[in-house]
């Protein structure tokens, strides 16, 4: 289980990677060591030899001969002195000579090939090893040795650097696994608790994370969670709200569409008066009131589920458009705002007409409110055409333009009011509306030259 975290993985690494350092060490210590070895014989050897050279008449005991050559670790040694070639100590030899090592010859290859010879043939061999003495003692000393306690030597000599490369290595890993565990392992689990606690909990504030990690990545990696949380945080309140407001929203409709189904009856029997001018508005009344009731019954169905399934017939834009431009006239009152139309009165498309008239009158709505606002004069342009696949519809307008705020969340509720106290709510229906129609509703100019509005919906389907 240990192995499995982080730490516990981190400080395996450090280990084995240390071995593997200490054992690309060792390869050539070893190597270095044997050509020590071999030279502090040969050493040896020769101060063995100038000890017999400066007896009396060069001789010496016997049992100073074996002390001299044990002390040396040697089984005989020859010098050449004055251009002569001269056995100056001699045992007797346990087999013959193997091989000949010469350290004149020593390049790092050659040391290394004949460390791991030793290592693994140098158990009863008898070696002689050639070399140049010290001190200008001679042109050259050879010394013959047997070669086990060489191999012994460089056995004991890597089992001690083996011992020392696990003791530094469990150190250094215990070090580095006190430090990840402290820089590294600290903060990832304060962040995964954080993300336990918030899942715990996400419509709660206090529970968004705060950035603090010592290390820059995981400090990044923290503030970008803390977005993520608060955008999180932030769209689950405001699907509460929206969700609130959908249940209050559904009681108002209900409620509403029984006031405005008893007016519509009161409409309907004005329709009987004799005056010439309640004759004239009472139609237009009558349709007024039917959209309404008609409205809220689709704000019910809203309630409960997404805008219904658009119901397509054929109708004229341009009656659309009269509708629209003659209920947005009556709000403009004396104002300075204007309407026109400019629509083929032969152009019909195949849609669902209330629903593309909330769109037309939302957007038409939109334009007047912020025209009026302005306290000057303008104008709102109602356009229809047609191409080869779709029935195209503008609302166009001269006004000031959408703050680029508005621009960015145009179709989000709450968030795409282009004026004070809007709700942002129009422009996320009529979207909405419009894709329902397989159509499209873009925003084609928004600038201090006017706002232009594209409605477009398919001929076919």
């Amino acid at each position: 289980m240990f192995l499995r975290t982080l730490s516990g993985r981190f400080l395996l690494l450090t280990i084995i990677f240390v071995m593997v350092a200490e054992v690309m060490i060792f390869v050539p210590s070893v190597a270095r060591f044997r050509e020590d070895y071999l030279r502090e014989r040969l050493e040896r050897s020769q101060i063995a030899s100038l000890t017999l050279l400066a007896a009396p008449d060069a001789m010496i005991s016997l049992e100073l001969q074996e002390e001299l050559l044990d002390n040396a670790e040697v089984l005989n040694i020859v010098l050449n002195r004055n251009e002569m070639r001269e056995l100056v100590l001699a045992s007797p030899m346990p087999a013959a000579v193997d091989m000949t090592v010469d350290l004149r010859q020593n390049g790092a290859w050659t040391l290394i090939r004949d460390a791991f010879d030793t290592l693994i043939n140098g158990s009863d061999r008898v070696i002689r090893v050639v070399g140049a003495p010290v001190k200008g003692g001679g042109t050259l000393i050879e010394a013959t040795m047997a070669e086990g306690p060489l191999r012994n030597a460089m056995v004991g000599y890597g089992w001690r650097i083996y011992w020392l490369s696990l003791g530094l290595s469990l150190a250094i890993g215990l070090m580095l696994f006190v430090a990840t565990r402290k820089l590294i392992g600290a903060p990832i689990s304060r962040v995964v608790t954080q993300i336990q606690n918030f899942q715990s909990a996400p419509e709660d504030a206090k529970k968004i994370i705060q950035p603090k990690a010592p290390v820059t990545e995981l400090y990044q990696a923290e503030q970008a969670l803390a977005e993520m949380e608060t955008q999180l945080n932030q769209s689950l309140l405001e699907r509460k709200r929206l969700v609130a407001l959908g249940g209050a929203v559904s009681k108002i409709s209900h409620d509403l569409r029984n006031i405005l189904t008893t007016t519509q009856l009161l409409a309907d029997r004005m329709e009987i008066s004799d005056d010439p001018r309640i004759q004239r508005i009472a139609p237009k009344l009558v349709n007024s009131l039917s959209r309404a009731v008609n409205l809220c019954e689709r704000t019910l169905s809203f309630g409960k589920a997404e805008e219904p399934t658009p119901e397509l017939s054929k109708f004229p834009i341009l009656e659309m458009f009269e509708d629209v431009a003659e209920a947005e006239r009556l709000a403009i009152g004396d104002g300075d705002v204007q309407i026109d139309i400019a629509a083929d009165p032969t152009l019909s498309c195949w849609a669902d007409k209330d629903q593309v008239f909330r769109v037309v009158s939302n957007l038409t709505r939109n334009a007047r409110q912020v025209l009026t606002a302005r306290g000057t004069s303008g104008l709102i342009t109602l356009d229809a055409s047609e191409d080869g696949q779709s029935f195209v519809m503008r609302i166009s307008d001269n006004g000031p333009g959408m703050p680029p705020r508005a621009r960015e969340n145009m179709f989000k509720p709450f968030e795409g009011s282009a004026r004070v106290g809007g709700s942002g709510l129009g422009l996320a229906i009529s979207a909405e509306l419009i894709q329902n129609h397989n159509g499209t509703l873009e925003l084609i100019q928004s600038d201090d030259m006017g706002t232009i509005f594209e409605i477009r919906l398919p001929k076919a389907g």
